[in-house]
């Protein structure tokens, strides 16, 4: 009676690169992206609904006295940066799992990070460029600082 048995190991260790890991580094920021996200949301949530008038205080000079503070300017960046590049990142995972050919998988990436680039720019752009005090609109519709 012989014993057979498995050859080890089964498939061979693959050396290890030098350099960054992207798809460690993809991981982490998914989780850590994550849970910054879940402050920055219930954190926006609550400003918006909870303090003061609640959803009722919700208009245009609502919007616009909180654009025109820098806290809010750069919570509401960071909210959309981190959103849009966790997405995105998601995207990526779900296209390299599902997507067979390799050309194919690469210009859907290549989309999804265009798209998501033009999303922050474009996003970010309305973030530090919004007038709160535009000229010609009525002064009631107006933030209270904008002078009438």
């Amino acid at each position: 009676m012989t014993i057979e048995s498995i050859e080890y190991p089964r498939t061979p260790f693959a050396e290890r690169r030098r350099g960054i890991n992207w798809e460690r580094a993809g991981w982490v920021y998914m989780r850590a992206s994550g849970v910054v996200l879940v402050v920055l949301i219930f954190g926006h949530l609550f400003a918006n609904l909870m303090v003061g008038d609640g959803i009722k205080a919700i208009d245009f000079a609502f919007v616009g006295g909180k654009l025109s503070n820098p806290f809010w300017q750069v919570w509401d960046g960071l909210m959309l940066v981190l959103g849009l590049v966790h997405g995105a990142n998601g995207m990526r995972t779900v296209i390299n799992d599902y997507v067979a050919r390799e050309t194919t998988r690469k210009a859907l990436v290549w989309i999804v990070g265009l798209a998501s680039f033009a999303l922050i720019v474009l996003g970010l752009l309305v973030i530090i460029t919004f007038d709160p005090c535009p000229a010609g609109s009525p002064a009631d519709l107006l933030p209270s600082f904008c002078a009438a």
